[in-house]
């Protein structure tokens, strides 16, 4: 069996369009939330989020960039990085032994909102012929591997917001099982709009915190009142790592295994004892060769929703038993907030960046802990440490769990 190595970076999200800086400011504890400017919220109950900001890809053609909707563009720009990272020259490549998975959980709703009012106001006959390509959940995929001519392995994975953890484990799976040598791999999300606003306002599962938005996104603290709305792009290159090592690549860390499991409880909420999470971090665990005592540090789903944070430290505590009390649990979006089916892209990069560098970014806006919530959270204050090995939790709506183990360059 192949080892998967992680050779290349790549993100735009609300803190940073690139990824020292994202690493820089996480580090510090800053928040990239922030009243919402990508149209007026007038109406609506909530007005802030994380929007991705001062995103200008010169590099990219101007007619490319007009023909994809923006979860698309974000997805181009984190990819471009990613793989400049990497240092591999795709003209000198087999192209068919490098391929491109992109997640997504809901896909071009932008471009679906636009062309239903230009369909309301101007008729059908308006609609504009770049409606389908443009919001299709797959263009991600497609578009990422026209622009790097990647002719291998290439699907797209809509599982809400654990899309891009499964777009990583089937990667992970292409390079071990030896389908692919190179793979590209993470996930996008943009749907700060008005139906995507109003539509998780409806639901009940935002903050309402407009008067704070910095210190919305509260994950395990007892005065969470839901998630904070944001876009982003998380993407990674992965490598068989043999082939890594031959060419002197910089590799940041291992993918070592994976598990993925279904709540099979209810669409939106997940299921309060914990059993599917748990047991997608068990088999994640099997599948990497080692015992919950052998984990560093757990990188949480960590939403900021009351009964989504009770429920994942219920599933962390049924694996981990007593060493679920020493080993510290950071949540990415405290900072950054919700990114959808993005969240595992970026929070796989944190995964990677923190083995690498031996340094845990904290979790924000914890002042009053939830005492359901009673575990290491690593609160307000980045820590150094010693890293071996990590996990990376993604869950999402219709009750997909899916856990990633990370493992240092030895």
């Amino acid at each position: 069996m192949r080892r998967v190595a992680i050779t290349g970076l790549g993100t735009v999200n609300p803190l940073a369009n690139q990824v020292s800086v994202f690493w820089e400011k996480a580090l510090a504890g800053l928040s990239g939330i922030a009243q919402f400017t990508q149209f007026d919220t007038t109406a609506f109950k909530v007005h802030f989020g994380g929007e991705v900001r001062d995103l200008a890809p010169e590099w990219l053609d101007p007619k490319t960039a007009r023909r994809v909707d923006r979860f698309v563009l974000l997805a181009l720009c984190a990819g471009k990085e990613a793989m400049d990272d990497s240092g591999i020259d795709m003209t000198q490549e087999n192209p068919f032994r490098c391929g491109v998975i992109v997640g997504s959980g809901i896909g071009g709703l932008r471009e679906f909102e636009e062309q239903h009012s230009k369909y309301r106001e101007k008729g059908p006959d308006r609609i504009s012929p770049f409606v389908i390509p443009k919001m299709i959940p797959n263009a991600a995929s497609g578009n990422v591997s026209i622009q790097f001519g990647m002719k291998g392995p290439n699907t797209a994975v809509s599982t809400a917001c654990a899309s891009a953890a499964h777009a990583l484990t089937d990667a992970m799976r292409a390079i071990r099982y030896g389908y692919a040598d190179v793979m590209l791999a993470g996930g996008a999300e943009s749907t700060i709009t008005p139906m995507g606003l109003g539509g998780f306002i409806a639901a009940k599962a935002l903050s309402t915190r407009n008067d704070a938005p910095q210190l919305a996104s509260r994950p395990f603290d007892n005065n969470r009142d839901g998630f904070v709305l944001s876009e982003g792009s998380g993407l990674l290159v992965l490598e068989e790592w043999e082939r890594a090592k031959k060419r002197g690549a910089k590799i940041y860390a291992e993918i070592v295994g994976a598990g993925c499991t279904a709540d099979a409880y209810h669409i939106t909420s997940p299921c309060g004892d914990g059993e599917g999470a748990a047991m997608a971090m068990q088999l994640a665990l099997a599948d990497a060769g080692i015992s919950p005592t052998d984990v560093d540090y757990i990188n949480a789903h960590g939403t900021s929703t009351l009964i989504g944070d009770e429920a994942e430290t219920v599933a962390i505590k049924r694996v981990f038993g007593t060493h679920a009390y020493k080993v510290p649990v950071s949540s990415t979006k405290s900072l950054i907030g919700h990114t959808l089916g993005a969240s595992g892209g970026i929070e796989a990069i944190v995964c990677a960046l923190s083995l690498h560098n031996r340094k845990l970014h904290p979790t924000i806006n914890l002042t009053t802990p939830d005492p359901a919530c009673d575990l290491d959270y690593v609160p307000l204050h980045a820590r150094d440490t010693r890293l071996k090995r990590v996990i990376s939790n993604s869950f999402g709506f219709g009750g997909h769990n899916a856990c990633i183990v990370f493992a240092a360059v030895d």
